[in-house]
């Protein structure tokens, strides 16, 4: 009977996966093996022609550059995250007041604070303007429309997601273990090196996840901030479904973004147990 209870439980839950996930990689994957119609859509016969085309120089490189401005604006976060997350675990009766700064964020429509940086890069906004005003610059500095302005948006949006699974890392680690470190002789660097650093793979390992797989299949963020003239993979497949009307393509690429996304989280079940050094 508690067999019966709990699957009577999950069923509502399984049902709306089955109809929201399920359903529709069914559908997209059967679009990635059809060809393109006359007018647009999908249409018979079966062909690989799609994935083929995957590796044309023009669309591998868009494959490439998504994947590296992932990995440099992952990388970013991680720098930027570390040493804040590690400032919050310290900060004593300040910590929720500074964990409730880094959430702030989530608090605000993410369309509306990449609109709000468009204002502050764009030529005539307020960071040109303050340095033309300060005699800094002659003209307006081009901070909008390109890779910078791509990376530094993506920066923006996903650092949270990099300090707060860091910031859980390290708060359940041991300050006994630093206080033992510099009682055997160890510097600061030596004890971050060896007891910090390691003890904070986790949560390494899981922000790295939740920054770079958003970060690789990011549309919003690309399509303002690069103004068309920096096309990642998420602008890519939101032309061929529109634009083009090429479906079956876009559905190539789609779950070409996501093969690399499913190998990304089995290397990571393959690692969990492994330390970081």
């Amino acid at each position: 009977m508690t067999t019966r209870l709990r699957l009577a439980a999950l069923m509502p839950a399984a049902a709306l996966m089955i109809a929201t996930v399920g359903v529709p990689f069914v559908v997209l994957a059967a679009y990635a093996f059809q060809s393109r119609g006359a007018y647009g859509g999908v249409m018979p016969p079966w062909t690989l022609e799609n994935w083929q085309r995957l590796a044309d120089p023009l669309y591998l490189g868009i494959l490439l550059r998504s994947l590296l401005a992932a990995a440099l604006s992952t990388a970013l976060c991680l720098v930027m995250a570390f040493p804040l997350a590690l400032a919050i675990t310290r900060a004593g009766r300040w910590k929720n007041l500074l964990l409730a700064l880094v959430m702030l964020p989530f608090w605000t429509s993410l369309l509306i604070r990449t609109y709000a940086w468009m204002f502050l890069l764009r030529d005539t906004g307020l960071i040109n303007a303050l340095l033309l005003r300060a005699g800094l610059i002659r003209e307006p500095l081009p901070l909008l429309y390109n890779w910078g302005a791509v990376v530094l948006g993506l920066v923006y949006a996903h650092l949270p997601f990099m300090v707060l699974p860091l910031y859980a890392a390290l708060e359940r680690q041991e300050p006994h273990l630093l206080e033992a470190a510099a009682d055997l002789g160890a510097r600061h660097w030596q004890a971050f090196w060896r007891i910090t650093l390691p003890l904070a793979a986790p949560g390494i390992r899981a922000g790295i996840l939740l920054v770079f797989i958003p970060c690789l299949g990011a549309y919003l963020i690309p399509d303002l901030l690069g103004g068309g003239k920096t096309i990642l993979a998420g602008t890519l497949i939101q032309n061929q479904f529109t634009a083009s009307r090429d479906w079956p393509f876009g559905a190539a690429v789609s779950l070409a973004l996501m093969a690399a996304v499913l190998a990304l989280l089995w290397l990571e079940t393959r690692r969990r147990e492994e330390p970081l050094l």
